[in-house]
């Protein structure tokens, strides 16, 4: 919102303007209401503890973080090629395997990824559309927009978007009509065209959301996309496959399934084909999609593309798949599997943010600078034991933005994840994002579960922001 000198943005000139104006009364009436259409939408989270497993409302701050319209389509544009990038990548494994055999990506990398599928080899993915749904983390330091990982598999994160949009425009309604913010509530409709045109053989597909249940920690999103996407919400037991074909019990009897968008991990899809003892399963789910008669949005097999491991080498894929230059950067990544990069995490602990490759939720990583010597000492054990589990990166300068924390306006570390869908033809990018913020004062972890909160993107045109 600010420069460096502490004067604001052109594009933040009103929305900053309309908050160093407000008082404490009025900021905390602000604060409290959008607090409360949180509780009673119901918006929740799990936190997965050493002891228990918890629900909580997630945190929502009240200021909106700004982004100008420039500055957005060159994080679009940038989505738009990683994500084609990522699927051509897919495709080649588990089939020609080019970009193996010329070296691009390590063989062993890739096959030994436990998010690779021996299943999906030669199977013929609808339009080469390995992933549909993408959410990918930005991060802005002082060189500018970078990608900090990929989420490829079953992102999450989309319904608080949108929640945090509705009540924050429920809240300051003619600021938010005066800056011309670009719309993120058609997602829901997008998400439903995207996957509908993957199934060619009907005019009016029928879509299923794919959840592991209420005791899932997205579940809330799972029921709220269903919901908003006119879907039908189900479990496996909910599914049956009856002649190479998927149906869903109803009361008037087996409805065919079309597309299922899952929201459940590959080795729980399918009991006869991944893991025999899944109970979430649809048996014989597996045999359909290979006959091509039913959609699985994301593609198994899609987590190799997401593992932390991989993502060091996606400016490569870019260029090998494109022959382009890579529009957003990757943050600088050092793999523990060689012996370089685990020597030079070792010897760098203090300063660097370890993570396992399949990790997620902020949960088993090490944020050096912050961590006791004993929580070095014990990491130091983990990374020699199992290098191959973990990458370091640096531990960056994330930009702050303000937020009201404790009755006053504060600045606070924020990143961003946008969503990206894709269908037959088509790649729609919301013009907006999942914002996270670390509210904890000096953490740089952003996760609901870590202690962090999310807060509204608001992408504007600065010429054209209404009196």
């Amino acid at each position: 919102m600010f420069h460096g000198d502490g004067t604001l943005r052109p594009a933040a000139q009103q929305l900053g303007t309309a908050f160093n104006n407000a008082t404490s009364e009025l900021l905390m009436q602000l604060h409290d209401g959008v607090r409360r259409q949180f509780l009673h939408e119901g918006i929740t989270f799990t936190v997965i503890g050493k002891k228990e497993v918890t629900e909580q409302i997630i945190p929502i701050d009240c200021v909106p973080r700004v982004l100008t319209d420039s500055e957005w389509d060159h994080i679009d544009q940038g989505l738009r090629q990683r994500l084609h990038a990522l699927n051509l990548f897919l495709k080649d494994i588990y089939h020609e395997g080019w970009s193996l055999r010329d070296g691009i990506v390590p063989h062993e990398l890739v096959l030994g990824c436990p998010q690779y599928r021996m299943e999906m080899l030669d199977t013929k993915v609808p339009h080469d559309t390995y992933v549909s749904v993408c959410g990918t983390d930005i991060v802005r330091t002082h060189d500018g927009f970078s990608v900090l990982e990929d989420n490829l598999r079953v992102p999450s994160g989309v319904s608080y978007m949108l929640a945090c949009r509705a009540a924050i425009k429920q809240a300051m309604p003619r600021l938010y009509r005066a800056h011309n913010v670009r719309e993120v509530l058609p997602y829901p409709g997008q998400l439903y065209s995207q996957l509908a045109s993957l199934a060619t053989w009907t005019q009016r597909p029928r879509i299923a959301v794919l959840t592991p249940g209420r005791y899932s920690s997205a579940y809330y999103e799972h029921a709220f996309l269903a919901g908003e996407m006119g879907a039908e919400l189900v479990e496996g037991r909910d599914m049956v496959v009856h002649n190479g074909l998927v149906y869903m019990r109803t009361v008037s009897g087996l409805k065919r399934v079309d597309v299922i968008y899952r929201r459940v991990n590959d080795e729980f899809l399918d009991p006869v084909t991944f893991r025999s003892d899944s109970l979430l399963g649809v048996p014989g789910l597996f045999h359909a999609y290979r006959m091509g008669n039913v959609i699985i949005a994301n593609a198994p097999g899609t987590g190799v593309a997401d593992d932390k491991a991989l993502y060091a080498y996606v400016p490569k894929l870019i260029r090998y798949f494109l022959s382009e230059e890579p529009i957003l950067s990757n943050v600088e990544t050092y793999l523990c599997r060689t012996t370089e990069g685990l020597t030079y995490t070792l010897e760098n602990l203090d300063r660097l943010v370890v993570k396992e490759v399949g990790g997620s939720g902020g949960y088993g990583m090490l944020v050096g600078p912050h961590a006791s010597a004993k929580e070095k000492r014990d990491f130091s054990k983990r990374l020699r034991s199992d290098p191959a589990n973990f990458i370091s990166q640096p531990t960056l300068a994330l930009s702050r933005a303000p937020c009201f924390v404790g009755g006053k306006i504060v600045p606070r570390h924020v990143d961003v994840r946008p969503f990206v869908l894709r269908g037959r033809k088509e790649t729609w990018v919301a013009p907006g994002g999942l914002c996270r913020v670390a509210l904890r004062q000096g953490s740089l972890v952003v996760n609901s579960s870590q202690g962090g909160g999310c807060k509204d993107l608001w992408i504007i045109n600065e010429n054209e922001r209404s009196a």
